[in-house]
Formats: C-alpha cells, sequence, structure tokens
C-alpha cells in the first residue's frame, strides 16, 4: 500500500461528471423518501398478512421469508442511506428513520454511521477498511458464515456488547470520534434494552413478535446478505479506483425497490453524496465511464458461489459472467489475502 493515501472516489477512479450534474443530483428531498417509507409500509403489511393467512400450515415458512425479505432488505439499505445522511432533507426525519431501521438491521446507529464512512474512504483496503466482512479471497466456508448470517450477528451482537460495556476496540478507537463514544454506548444500552424486552415478551406467551419480527428476521437475513456480498467479493483490494475494488449488478424492479437503487454500487461509491432516488440518473451520467454491470442479483450470487466452492476444492477460479480481479483467478491452490476487519 502506498504511504501516501488518497481517499476512495471519482477522482482517485479517474470518473468525471460536470459540476452543474452533480449539484441537481445531489439535491435533498423528503418526498422520495416519505413515499419509500410508506411504500415499504404497505409491503410489509402485504407480507404480514400472508404470514397471518398460513399460520397452523407449512405455508408459513415461505410466508416468513418473504416477510422477512421485505423487512431485512430494506431495513438495512435505509438505514445505509441514513448513515449517509442523504435519504431526506430534514435532519431530524433522516435520523429518526436511521434509529429505527438501525434498530431493526441489529447495529447501533452511530458505530453503523463512523464504520461505514471509513468504508467510503479506505473502500476494500487491508488494514483500513473497517467493513470487510470475510477473508479474501473468499472459499466455501467463508461464503456459507456470510450467507446464513452467523457472522455478521456474531459481530453485531459483539459490538452491541462492547459499546455497552465501554471495552472499545482499537478499530472503534480508530474510525470514531473520541467525543461520540458516551453517546455510543448509551445507543448501545437502549438497543440491548428493546432486544431484552421482545424476548421477555416472547418468554411471557407473546406470539406476535415470534411470527412476525424474529422468525421472519432470521429467515430474512441470508436474503440481505446476498445482497451485500456481491458488492465488493472477487474484487481487488489496496486500489485507489472503485471500478476495481466495487461490483453494480443488473437489477428487476422488486430488487431495485428493495434494495434502494443500491445494485449501482459502483456508482455510490464514486459519488456518496447522491441520494438513493438519484442513483438511476446517476448510472446513465456516467456509464460510459464505467465497466459493464454484471448479471443480475440471482445469476450474480450463482456464479459467486461457483467461484468459491471451485476455489475450495482446489480448482481453477476463472468467473465465467462477473467482472473478477485478476489475482483471484487460480488453476489450483491459494493464498490468503487479507483477514476480515469485522469481527
Amino acid at each position: 500500500m502506498p504511504d501516501k493515501f488518497t481517499a476512495t472516489n471519482a477522482a482517485s477512479s479517474g470518473i468525471e461528471l460536470e459540476r452543474k450534474t452533480l449539484k441537481e443530483l445531489c439535491r435533498r428531498s423528503d418526498r422520495p423518501g416519505l413515499v419509500y417509507l410508506a411504500q415499504w409500509a404497505l409491503a410489509l403489511l402485504a407480507s404480514g398478512c400472508g404470514v397471518y393467512l398460513a399460520l397452523g400450515t407449512a405455508w408459513v415458512w415461505p410466508a416468513m421469508l418473504i416477510h422477512g425479505a421485505i423487512l431485512s432488505v430494506p431495513a438495512y439499505a435505509m438505514s445505509h442511506e441514513t448513515a449517509h445522511g442523504t435519504a431526506f432533507r430534514t435532519r431530524w426525519l433522516n435520523e429518526l428513520v436511521l434509529w429505527i431501521t438501525s434498530l431493526i438491521y441489529f447495529e447501533e446507529p452511530l458505530h453503523r454511521r463512523y464504520t461505514h464512512t471509513n468504508h467510503h474512504t479506505y473502500t476494500w483496503h487491508v488494514g483500513k477498511d473497517s467493513q470487510m466482512p470475510f477473508d479474501t479471497p473468499m472459499t466455501f466456508g467463508a461464503w456459507l458464515a456470510e450467507v446464513s448470517g452467523f457472522a455478521l450477528l456474531h459481530f453485531h451482537l459483539t459490538t452491541l456488547l462492547r459499546l455497552a460495556s465501554g471495552r472499545y476496540t482499537q478499530v472503534m478507537r480508530e474510525v470514531v470520534a473520541a467525543d461520540e463514544f458516551p453517546r455510543l454506548r448509551r445507543n448501545a444500552l437502549i438497543f440491548i434494552a428493546v432486544y431484552a424486552g421482545i424476548a421477555l415478551a416472547i418468554t411471557l406467551g407473546a406470539s406476535f413478535p415470534w411470527w412476525f419480527l424474529v422468525l421472519p428476521w432470521l429467515l430474512g437475513r441470508p436474503v440481505m446478505l446476498l445482497f451485500t456480498l456481491i458488492q465488493h467479493v472477487e474484487m481487488a483490494e489496496n486500489a485507489p479506483s472503485i471500478l476495481d475494488s466495487t461490483r453494480s449488478f443488473q437489477s428487476s424492479p422488486i430488487a431495485s425497490f428493495l434494495y434502494l437503487n443500491m445494485e449501482n454500487h459502483v456508482e455510490h461509491h464514486l459519488y456518496p453524496q447522491v441520494p438513493f432516488y438519484a442513483l438511476p440518473e446517476l448510472h446513465r451520467a456516467i456509464k460510459d465511464q464505467l465497466p459493464a454491470t454484471d448479471p443480475g442479483f440471482w445469476r450474480t450470487n450463482l456464479e459467486v458461489l461457483s467461484v468459491v466452492l471451485r476455489r475450495s476444492l482446489g480448482r481453477n477460479t476463472r468467473a465465467r459472467s462477473i467482472r473478477q480481479a485478476a489475482h483471484m483467478i487460480t488453476d489450483g491452490g491459494f493464498q490468503k489475502l487479507s483477514l476480515r476487519s469485522m469481527k
């Protein structure tokens, strides 16, 4: 890694966009975010009705999976957007939604904001990026731990307990402003109290949070993690260019809705100040400077699974249809390049 580091963004990637166009794309508004929240609430109501109608039958499990995906993916995406401060023009509204969606996502909101800011500054730089959730290159065991949700759940639970008890890690001390730690500790204690209250209610016989919140949350997390996995997997570490470290992929209207247009992930990393509702327009403005987007959600994830399986079996790891860093392609054995920072 070079001694002189340049923050990873459009400038470090050689991407150009007229200042006037960028200013227009960065214009904030409350309306798109409020419309999205209303649509999300209606989708949750509909999927929740599906769970209710399926109770007592085997259909309750696919119903909870659908409900859980509709709960988990937008909660992640909206907590991410509000961590950037771009979801709403009104600051208190942005912060309120950050709190609620972070509560669902299971991460204290200020820790989320600070570590994610670090992730944008040092995107996929080993030893600097605090949001590298898996070792590279990825093996099947790491893929299973990531997609199942167990790795992330362990990290988030450990982080909450560390924040609540004041046992801050070196990474926390590096990325969080020192005067913010009392607020992080207070927030973590509030989050733990809420989760404990839900657990107590279930223990005392309340069935609603079990069937409509906890089980769907557990079932929907893998869907959310399949979205986040393909953001950087098989891409280059320590690259100054976002084009080398980050992936965008094609998407359906349903996936775009759930993910808040974040399939345009290269575009988001180039210009993180652009709100989610302007990302498709940003893509159109700079698409001639970008590599072709990878295939859709399912095809890209199946390709990643094929690659990590072949890597674990000692076979050729060349991907057939997705972008891949050259050093990720081997004919047999491989050398571990980095360890995850989210642990």
